[in-house]
């Protein structure tokens, strides 16, 4: 060890603490030991180990804003998979350290969007909540849940606006189909309910499908399809939209990310189509280690 603290006074304060660093870690000894062999004081000492620190961060910090580049509304714990699913082994108390540093935090996710109701009372037959708010499921495609939002677009008037009706997976928060229509009509609630139905693979597991208690899935040809298919059906309670929380905090996270600064309706479009394209394929959850939806979904299956 002191042939090594011998050669240290050649060198410059940051090689010395990348030696002095290495020399503690092998020989157990003191950091003030090691500090007075060398003579070098321990304000220089800090000074280049802070020094160090900063050139590391550098290249973590290009890696983040690449990140948000492609994924802006990322906070640190997504960018902290992202970082890992790339081979980068960097922690997450780290990445929110930097992220605050340079002001690269995520804060879209405070605002509240207006919310879109089909209810209009009893008009066809209402179904039992079976599924109870147990959102968990180990099983691709058993419990699959819908709504309809509305989105607008330039003035956002009474007459710029669509509604998109999405069927998603509770298994991995996978959209399996979708639809998007000028008017909230029953075609379009049916026709994508329809299509993620007939796709679906065979199973033995007992199936559900969860809506709230909208006029169109108390709808008496809705019913017949989800009975004739094997697939028990759902509802929320009146006026509780918890009971179908996961749905709505997709509605939530899509308008957030997608924002509201459209001056067509087709601009409007594209961009749910994009984005719910990006959101199954690309965009990763804490819930999921680290994947996207149908990431997942391939990985278990």
């Amino acid at each position: 060890m002191f042939k090594k603290t011998e050669s240290l006074r050649s060198k410059t304060n940051k090689e010395k603490v990348m030696v002095i660093d290495d020399l503690r870690h092998k020989f157990k000894v003191s950091l003030s030991f090691i500090l007075k062999a060398v003579k070098l004081p321990r304000s220089n000492y800090y000074y280049a180990t802070s020094s160090q620190s900063i050139d590391k961060d550098k290249n973590i910090i290009k890696l983040i804003n690449s990140i948000k580049e492609i994924n802006p509304n990322y906070g640190y714990r997504r960018v902290t998979m992202a970082l890992n699913n790339d081979g980068y082994n960097v922690n997450h108390e780290r990445v929110l350290r930097i992220m605050k540093k340079y002001n690269l935090l995520s804060s879209a996710f405070g605002k509240k969007k207006r919310k879109y109701s089909s209810y209009k009372g009893n008009v066809g037959k209402r179904f039992k909540n079976r599924l109870n708010r147990r959102f968990n499921t180990p099983i691709p495609f058993q419990k699959l849940v819908s709504d309809t939002t509305e989105l607008r677009y330039v003035k956002q008037s009474i007459n710029e606006r669509i509604y998109l009706n999405p069927v998603l997976d509770l298994f991995s928060g996978e959209i399996i189909s979708y639809s998007i229509s000028n008017h909230p009509d029953f075609n379009s609630v049916f026709s994508p309910i329809k299509e993620a139905i007939l796709k679906l693979p065979k199973t033995n597991f007992k199936r559900f499908f969860h809506s709230d208690q909208g006029v169109h899935y108390q709808n008496k040809r809705l019913n017949k399809f989800l009975k004739k298919n094997h697939i028990t059906q759902s509802m929320s309670r009146k006026a509780t939209c918890l009971d179908n929380a996961v749905i709505e905090s997709f509605f939530h996270l899509l308008k957030i990310e997608i924002g509201n600064n459209f001056s067509t309706k087709e601009e409007l479009i594209n961009s749910v189509r994009n984005w719910i394209y990006y959101y199954n394929n690309f965009r990763i959850k804490t819930k999921l280690g680290g994947k996207s939806p149908i990431q997942y979904r391939k990985l278990v299956s």
